[in-house]
């Protein structure tokens, strides 16, 4: 198959027929007559067809270049035709976003956040997955590339993903305000809390990961109860059933009214940082990028 004329050429090619002459078309395009004539030479070798009548006066289309540039003026319609439909379906997916939260973040944080969004681009649908951390980390690393974006809150950052953290966050024993740690004086100690059956998240979730690692090198007892949200813990601590440890977000409501208590712990390292999530090398774009730029900027204010 010979090769196909480029685009630049045929639109030289239909600026000589719609302003009457090669040095016209020339200036159209902004280049030399000499490289305009080139263009329409390598045009003619191409296509086998003589285009232009070359004279002392001037140049001209002949009839067959007439024809090839009513041919053309069509293909540069459909070109551009190509081109709008693109950026229309581009401007589409830029506007819905898709994004994945575990669930403390979902719950607690991101509601401002795509608060902030939809002041800021009132245009862009956001579709949400909740699931632990784990799972965000697997949507976001995903080869389908579905999520652009996600927030965790694990201590660690799987492989293949880049981070920033959005914010800070402590996890705190909390228990029935019957339970007997609601009236202790001395704080509790990482060996104690370890050695007693709690209310725990599901493995997987950022908020087992980061108890799980400030209990590491003592021997743990097994959990009375694993539940898989954090309102399912924090009814259950409720309930008396033992103590539990969640995020500051999730029990702050029950800590303020009373339904909770904190119990002081010692020696316990259970910070952590709540981060947004990409596959590397492959930063948020559009709507995504401005949610986290909201994130960042509610972090640093």
């Amino acid at each position: 198959m010979s090769t196909l004329p480029d685009l630049e050429s045929l639109r030289l090619l239909v600026d000589v027929e719609r302003l009457g002459s090669l040095g016209q078309a020339a200036r159209a395009a902004g280049i030399a007559q000499p490289s305009a004539s080139k263009r329409i030479a390598l045009l003619e070798r191409r296509l086998g067809l003589t285009l232009l009548e070359r004279t002392p006066r001037g140049s001209t289309l002949t009839s067959q270049g007439t024809m090839v540039a009513a041919w053309a003026a069509q293909v540069l319609a459909a070109a551009e035709e190509l081109m709008r439909g693109a950026e229309a379906v581009r401007h589409a997916r830029a506007a819905h976003l898709h994004i994945a939260a575990s669930m403390t973040v979902a719950e607690y944080l991101l509601p401002r956040w795509l608060g902030e969004l939809q002041s800021r681009e009132p245009q862009v649908q956001v579709g949400l997955e909740v699931q632990n951390s784990a799972e965000v980390a697997r949507l976001v690393g995903g080869e389908a590339g579905g999520i652009e974006l996600g927030f965790v809150e694990g201590p660690s950052v799987p492989q293949g993903l880049a981070s920033r953290v959005v914010a800070a966050d402590r996890l705190v024993v909390v228990v029935a305000p019957g339970h007997p740690w609601a009236r202790r004086r001395t704080p509790l100690l990482a060996a104690e809390l370890a050695a007693t059956p709690l209310v725990v998240r599901e493995r997987g979730s950022g908020t087992r990961e980061t108890l799980d690692r400030a209990l590491a090198g003592h021997a743990v007892a097994a959990p009375r109860l694993e539940l898989g949200s954090n309102a399912a813990v924090k009814g259950a601590a409720r309930q008396g059933s033992a103590p539990a440890a969640l995020s500051g977000y999730a029990v702050e409501g029950e800590l303020a009214t009373g339904r909770l208590a904190e119990v002081a712990t010692a020696g316990i390292d259970l910070e952590r940082r709540l981060r947004a999530v990409w596959r590397r090398g492959r930063p948020p774009t559009g709507p995504a990028a401005v949610l986290l730029a909201i994130a960042l900027g509610a972090a640093r204010g």
